[in-house]
């Protein structure tokens, strides 16, 4: 590592690239970490400020929509100004829209400040996956996406931990604010670190064939592959603790360790997600045996969740949702794999920008199925049936699409090392 004023000029590769896996992880947590803070705070927020149920849905609602559209250009925006600028000044824009909770004393502001939060927030995954090609070759870079996308099961396990107790010692206004005020400290110790890249095209502004990325096979399978996960990762994120409580009767204070439990098998899912593939690609496996094995091994995984509404113990429970996530997790880190795999490191943000779009925007659906199933007595059957079933529909749409995964050649990446991040 190097800062500014102690050490002249960037370091070289190695070791230190993996600073760049961690300053990603913290802002991919303080992402998960400013999203929470409304919904823990809810019942103190709603009691101060006379906020009714569906105003409070129409809040995640605005925020939902907000990130997934932001999606389709954060990515190319992104690849146009250069990782470097492009992902501080998300987290700069998110932190500071985080804070600007604390300020809000109504619904249309409290509105305002979630429209502008998920607008910047949807930097977060381009901005990771982009960070993993620019200072990785495909060997390592599947360890980095793995720890990566570790940091918002962390995020989702450390916020109830923490931000209940700091509103009641120091008010709601404080729990946004030092939250916020942590990523404005993020921006300042990015612009300190100088890191040589693998990929000299990923780190300078360049112009982005967008409709070309847009148009390709590879989009429409990274896609696909985002839309039939993700609609499972937002279900239960929604659903998970409304579940507990109707299949076992959990009080609300209660529902927080078997919530839990799942979040840290979640969390152990990324890291083998990183791991698997890149011990198999040692073992001398192809880049296209070891990522389809190692994703249809995790979508085999999803499929005994049908069975959740049979066991009689919430915490048979938690392990057999907390094994969805913790496949969901593997799968999608080696999504992300694809994608660094098969798209210049220039281009990647627009790639996986339009893939989260997708993903996003048709969760919708789910989320909203479920309220339907709820709403005329079917209960959580059919939404674990389509979960069951999604990560091998996934697959198969990226064996379709992409029947031979062939990573780039480095050379296309860029050799060149610049003093840059």
């Amino acid at each position: 590592m190097a800062i500014r004023g102690a050490i002249k000029g960037p370091i070289r590769g190695g070791a230190a690239r993996w600073i760049i896996v961690a300053m990603v992880f913290v802002a991919v947590m303080l992402n998960y970490v400013d999203r929470q803070i409304l919904a823990l705070l809810k019942p103190t927020l709603e009691a101060q400020f006379q906020w009714s149920d569906q105003d409070y849905a129409n809040m995640g609602t605005a925020f939902q929509i907000a990130t997934a559209f932001a999606f389709l250009g954060t990515g190319w925006f992104l690849d146009r100004v250069g990782l470097r600028l492009g992902f501080a000044l998300g987290v700069l824009i998110w932190s500071l829209a985080g804070m600007a909770h604390a300020f809000a004393t109504s619904v249309p502001a409290f509105f305002a400040a979630r429209i502008v939060l998920g607008i910047a927030e949807s930097v977060g995954t381009p901005a990771a996956v982009k960070s993993a090609a620019t200072y990785f070759n495909h060997k390592d870079r599947q360890i980095a996406l793995g720890i990566g996308n570790t940091a918002p099961n962390i995020g989702a396990i450390v916020t109830p931990l923490f931000i209940p107790a700091l509103a009641v010692a120091f008010g709601w206004q404080a729990a946004f604010l030092l939250a916020g005020g942590l990523g404005v400290v993020w921006v300042v110790v990015w612009f300190a670190i100088r890191i040589k890249p693998v990929a000299l095209d990923a780190v300078a502004p360049a112009p982005v064939p967008w409709l070309s990325v847009l148009r390709s096979r590879e989009t429409a399978a990274i896609a696909i592959a985002k839309v039939l996960s993700d609609q499972v990762w937002f279900f239960m994120l929604l659903w998970l603790p409304d579940l507990f409580h109707r299949l076992f009767g959990l009080p609300q204070g209660t529902l927080g360790l078997p919530v839990a439990l799942v979040y840290v098998l979640a969390a152990c899912g990324a890291l083998t997600g990183g791991f698997l593939p890149s011990r198999l690609m040692a073992m001398g496996w192809s880049v296209n045996r070891a990522r389809k094995t190692a994703m249809l091994g995790y979508a085999l995984l999803v499929l005994p969740v049908v069975f959740v509404q049979s066991v009689s113990s919430p915490w048979s429970a938690a392990f057999l949702l907390g094994l969805v996530l913790f496949a969901h997790q593997g799968f999608s880190t080696n999504v992300f794999g694809v994608t660094t795999d098969i798209t210049p490191a220039r281009s990647v943000g627009s790639r996986i920008g339009i893939a989260a779009f997708c993903g996003n925007l048709c969760s919708i659906g789910m989320i909203q199925f479920q309220a339907y199933a709820l709403a005329h007595g079917w209960g959580y059957a059919p939404a674990l049936t389509i979960c069951a079933g999604s990560y091998l529909a996934a697959l198969l749409a990226i064996h379709l699409l992409i029947p031979v995964i062939v990573p780039i050649d480095e050379s296309e990446r860029g050799d060149g090392m610049v003093a840059a991040h």
